[in-house]
């Protein structure tokens, strides 16, 4: 049969096995199927099939071809994992047992040039991970303004010299537009003061905002969390990779309302107190699951991957 290269290593693998327990058997959605580490897996551990979702019609491709040997157990869907019941419901299904999702970018997606969505290697600035969306990176950079680049490079890059970096962008695109991943992490570097070694390279939480921004990776995550448990038949588990914190906490918020959990996001009522409603979850762990030290230094990728899980009541 054949399966996904070795190469390609799926993040949390035996954490997020355990915690779908897809040895129960019926049907699972892999709503970011990537490569398809993760599916492969989930269906040699006793699934009887996956739905297989990506907004990357590349990546789908790939994982076709590398999932081939598993005929019919494998349904794959170009669409955005936070459609996911209108797609079910499409697709004529009322129920699944086990739902995941990994909200972080394909290793393959970031070693493209092509894609532009690293500065490691000079390419153009694109980072969709849509190819077929009409959005890009270089449209925001040459077309948003000032305080709407600013704005945008410190809430979704947390970077502390956003304003620095968006006047260094206005400033320059005066000249030429800014069209390559090189020529903007060049600009970026120029901008931010730095004093001694540097944890990270200075353009990477811009570049983390860009891709944000065109991929509008934030929106909607917590009513995906809600449509997840609407789709899940009793018994059955859902579980959500994260790799940054503003991916993060609004999953955790989602999880714990769902949870019937006190949370300090949840609503309040005439007299301040929170509104909980009726727990539909139990969560299969208190804290998130990291890596282990050992994945965290065989594989780079995993070292801010969190695995928040639960189960359908």
């Amino acid at each position: 049969m054949r399966d996904v290269e070795p190469q390609h290593t799926p993040v949390l693998l035996a954490e997020t096995l355990a915690a779908l327990e897809p040895a129960r058997g019926g049907w699972f959605v892999d709503g970011t199927i990537g490569l398809g580490g993760h599916t492969a897996a989930i269906l040699r551990a006793g699934a009887r099939g996956v739905i297989a979702i990506d907004r990357d019609p590349g990546a789908l491709r790939s994982a076709a071809e590398r999932l081939a040997g598993y005929g019919d157990r494998v349904r794959f869907v170009h669409g955005d994992f936070r459609s996911l019941k209108r797609m079910l419901m499409e697709m004529g299904w009322s129920q699944v047992n086990g739902v995941l999702v990994d909200l972080g970018i394909s290793s393959w997606q970031l070693d493209d040039p092509t894609r532009g969505f690293s500065f490691r290697h000079d390419g153009p600035l694109d980072m969709r991970m849509d190819a077929t969306a009409s959005l890009t990176a270089a449209d925001i950079v040459n077309t948003w303004t000032e305080a709407e680049l600013a704005e945008a490079i410190q809430q979704w890059g947390e970077e502390r010299y956003a304003r620095r970096v968006a006047r260094s962008i206005v400033n320059t695109r005066r000249t030429a537009p800014i069209t390559t991943t090189h020529h903007l992490a060049a600009l970026v570097r120029q901008a931010i003061p730095t004093r001694g070694p540097q944890r990270i390279d200075p353009a990477t939480r811009t570049f983390q905002a860009l891709r944000i921004a065109v991929n509008r990776e934030l929106d909607g995550l917590e009513a995906f969390v809600s449509d997840a448990v609407d789709v899940l038949a009793p018994g059955g588990r859902l579980a959500v990779i994260t790799f940054h914190s503003l991916e993060d906490r609004p999953i955790k918020h989602a999880l714990r309302r769902e949870a019937g959990l006190p949370d300090e996001d949840a609503p309040v009522d005439f007299w301040g107190r929170r509104l909980t409603p009726t727990p539909r979850l139990r969560l299969l762990h208190r804290r998130p699951i990291v890596p282990t030290e050992a994945e965290a230094a065989s594989n780079p990728r995993a070292r801010s991957a969190k695995l928040r899980s639960a189960e359908r009541l």
